[in-house]
């Protein structure tokens, strides 16, 4: 009998081990092409951070906020990067979408122009035509920016120019006025000098959220603790970026090509300002300000439509937040 025990001892002591709460795989999947504003993920990523909480994280490679609100919002994706406009007519449309967390609590949307054209200002762009594309948000959105600045929406020419054409529209004088994100806002810069004038929505009171965290909402029903572990580190690495963004670009770096690093390091002292406002500063970082959410309904509501209007309190949580991680706001270049 007693070999017996030693036998059954022996097969368990040789017998593998079974894994012991195995990683559970999780898509994140970007709004646009990795750069400097997607490299927290890869930062926490490379640090183990989002493993060592059972989270074996791929991340995705997005084809714009439209794509990634619907694919989170049907369950294709557990977790995505989304303009949160956009993600609210995705909700509008039956998508199951909730922000999580904001990215940048302020607009990315700008409006450039050479001052050789005869542009000052939004007052004076009647006559004058800016160049997009089609589907370009501040396109969709002209009449609520118009409204803003006190011009006839219907004052201006718009010009099909692509995303990575818009520098050399306006060059060579194709058209007057261009707008992109401000992110990028060094590159003009560089390339037109004192000549470049702009405007920032936020300037003329216009502020809407612009790229989130987004959840699948079955999922973060389903997995409440796995979401919140997400949220937190997210925040964490963003927290970590801001005090240091030169681990976070290597880690960028060493998984994505074809990316210049001084860009990216000019994208990131730009992207610290759109992470920046009352809340993200004094409640959390990535915090989501209902009023704000209410104005944000309103004015998609106006311009871009709800196909079934909803309670906007149903679109986000910030109850997945760490309150303890705040944006610091002495890291932002002014």
């Amino acid at each position: 009998m007693k070999s017996l025990r030693v036998l059954g001892l022996a097969l368990v002591l040789a017998a593998p081990a079974a894994p012991v709460n195995a990683a559970e795989s999780v898509n994140l999947l970007l709004n646009w092409t990795p750069t400097a504003d997607h490299s927290p993920f890869y930062y926490a990523k490379a640090q183990g951070w989002y493993e060592k909480a059972g989270i074996d994280l791929s991340i995705e490679v997005g084809k714009g906020s439209g794509v990634s609100s619907l694919k989170v919002g049907s369950g294709g994706s557990p977790f995505g990067i989304a303009d949160l406009a956009t993600a609210l007519v995705a909700r509008s449309k039956g998508a199951d979408v909730v922000a999580l967390m904001s990215i940048y609590a302020n607009t990315g949307q700008t409006f450039y122009w050479l001052k050789s054209y005869g542009v000052n200002g939004a007052k004076d762009f009647p006559g004058h035509k800016i160049g997009n594309p089609p589907g370009d948000a501040s396109r969709v959105m002209w009449p609520a920016f118009a409204k803003a600045a006190g011009i006839a929406p219907d004052s201006v020419t718009f010009v099909n120019v692509g995303p990575t054409a818009k520098i050399a529209a306006l060059k060579t004088h194709t058209v007057d006025i261009i707008s992109d994100f401000y992110n990028e806002h060094d590159l003009k810069v560089i390339e037109f000098g004192s000549d470049l004038g702009y405007v920032n929505w936020k300037d003329i009171g216009l502020n809407p959220y612009g790229n989130s965290l987004i959840v699948n909402g079955a999922f973060l029903q389903k997995n409440p603790k796995l979401a919140e572990d997400f949220v937190r580190i997210s925040q964490k690495a963003f927290a970590a970026c801001v005090a240091d963004v030169a681990p976070c670009l290597k880690a960028l770096l060493d998984q994505v090509s074809g990316l210049d690093k001084e860009n990216q390091q000019r994208q990131w002292e730009r992207i610290k300002f759109l992470m920046t406002d009352e809340f993200t500063t004094t409640k959390a970082l990535g915090w989501i300000d209902g009023e704000r959410m209410k104005k944000d309904y309103e004015l998609v509501q106006t311009y871009l439509g709800m196909e079934k209007p909803f309670p906007v309190e149903s679109a986000f949580t910030t109850k997945l937040l760490d309150t303890s991680i705040k944006m610091d706001a002495s890291k932002v270049r002014k």
